[in-house]
């Protein structure tokens, strides 16, 4: 990672870089904001996308320890989503009034506690409210790592470097797939929970050790003001009506239902499911990365990150289609591709961080975040409810057709979205570069 670049330099930079200055006079070397604020935030998140995504290769056994119906699976899996969701307001508010290293540890150590709790349940209530704990305390991982990064970082450099951020959270979902899958041969899922409630306390105590202090971005404005700033900025709601939609089917779907139709539609036994996640999971990394890439490479031409959403979420509703239409001659692909094009939906938090002023990305994440987790959890759930109206077979296996059903709501959800940008584009196109003053 190089230097962050002086606010004097965004003059000369490409479009994206000119939005609002960021306090980024540090005496801090490119080095040290690596291994100071990048890799301790980087590591919660990666916490935070193992913990999301490890019920999609545990589902076998909590179907098999609880008899679960795919209603109360989406339900456990998905009430991670919703106290996430919950969290965002407090967390947001908290973020820009003490700074992400102080409210990391807190949130954290909740999460180890909801750990310890999975890890103890005997009953689905007891689980879910564990579940929920866990959520809740993992909430601000990533709005916590946007917001350090969007401080030290120069705007023209976010898109890379989140990009990077996004990718160790692909880490985090495909350790785990294969990792937990391996880890499973020498304790239960009861055992594993107890090391991740040790993991995430630890993560904690070394975010709040080595995160130097945070510039000063406090905004005066109170909560009701900023967020309204924050709905009502063009950026934010071009952004949010494009790609919001599809980041929730990509959470809610690539967190448990990937693997359930692998397993019931495409009838791989349990050990190629888990290989086939582990690919999908490491899709995300390389995926991530290419999207910052992309995005930094298109900025420099010309082309508004907005456009490149564009282009991506129309290729992610493509391969939600192949679902649809029970695409045979290769299932493996199709898994994996819907997790590699997804990545492309965490574009909507540089176009936010790029856009609005930096005493205002702790609540611009908040907004995402909240909107974002609270779809997921309607995606999720609702997509087991949807299967649910099938029959299983004698082996527990829901038949293509539930799944066809499925898939094929999710795009007619998304479809409107692309659809709307392309004509307000025709029309009128918005400038993602200027913000609001809050003072």
């Amino acid at each position: 990672m190089r230097d962050p670049i002086p606010p004097s330099a965004s003059s000369a930079a490409p479009p994206a870089a000119s939005a609002p200055e960021r306090n980024l006079a540090s005496p801090l070397s490119g080095r040290a904001v690596f291994v100071l604020v990048f890799l301790p935030f980087a590591l919660g998140h990666f916490l935070s996308s193992l913990m999301r995504t490890v019920n999609a290769t545990l589902a076998p056994q909590l179907v098999a320890a609880l008899a679960l119906t795919p209603g109360q699976l989406g339900l456990l899996t998905s009430a991670f989503f919703l106290a996430f969701a919950l969290a965002q307001l407090p967390v947001g508010m908290a973020l820009d009034r003490w700074g992400p290293a102080k409210v990391q540890l807190p949130m954290l150590l909740l999460a180890g506690v909801g750990a310890l709790a999975f890890a103890g349940g005997q009953t689905f209530g007891q689980l879910l409210v564990a579940r929920a704990v866990i959520g809740l305390g993992l909430g601000g991982c990533f709005m916590s790592a946007v917001k350090a990064i969007s401080s030290w970082i120069a705007p023209a450099r976010l898109p890379s470097v989140q990009g990077y951020l996004i990718a160790v959270g692909g880490l985090g979902a495909a350790a785990a797939t294969l990792p937990v899958r391996l880890a499973l041969q020498y304790m239960d899922w009861r055992g594993l929970f107890l090391w991740l409630a040790a993991a995430a306390a630890i993560i904690g105590l070394l975010i709040r050790a080595l995160s130097p202090p945070q510039p000063s971005a406090a905004s005066k404005a109170g909560l009701r003001e900023a967020m309204r700033a924050v709905y009502r900025h063009p950026a934010f709601r071009e952004v949010a009506s494009l790609v919001l939609i599809p980041h929730t089917v990509f959470f809610g779907i690539q967190g448990l239902w990937i693997s359930r139709w692998l397993s019931d539609v495409a009838r791989y036994p349990d050990d190629a499911v888990t290989y086939l996640l582990y690919l999908g999971m490491a899709a995300v990394i390389f995926g991530a990365i290419a999207v910052g890439m992309i995005t930094e490479w298109t900025g420099r031409r010309g082309i508004a990150p907005i456009t490149v959403a564009a282009a991506g979420v129309a290729l992610f509703v493509g391969v939600q289609l192949a679902f649809v239409c029970n695409w045979r001659p290769s299932y493996q692909l199709l898994s994996v591709l819907f997790t590699l094009v997804g990545t492309v939906t965490g574009i909507e938090y540089t176009i936010v961080a790029q856009s609005l002023p930096g005493a205002l990305t702790g609540r611009a994440a908040t907004c995402l975040n909240l909107l974002i987790f609270i779809g997921a959890f309607a995606v999720q759930a609702g997509f087991g409810l949807v299967v649910g109206c099938w029959r299983p077979d004698l082996l527990g296996h829901y038949p293509a057709p539930a799944y066809q059903v499925a898939f094929g709501a999710l795009v007619l959800m998304q479809l409107p979205g692309l659809i709307w940008f392309v004509r307000r584009r025709r029309r009128n196109p918005v400038k993602l570069n200027s913000c609001p003053t809050i003072s």
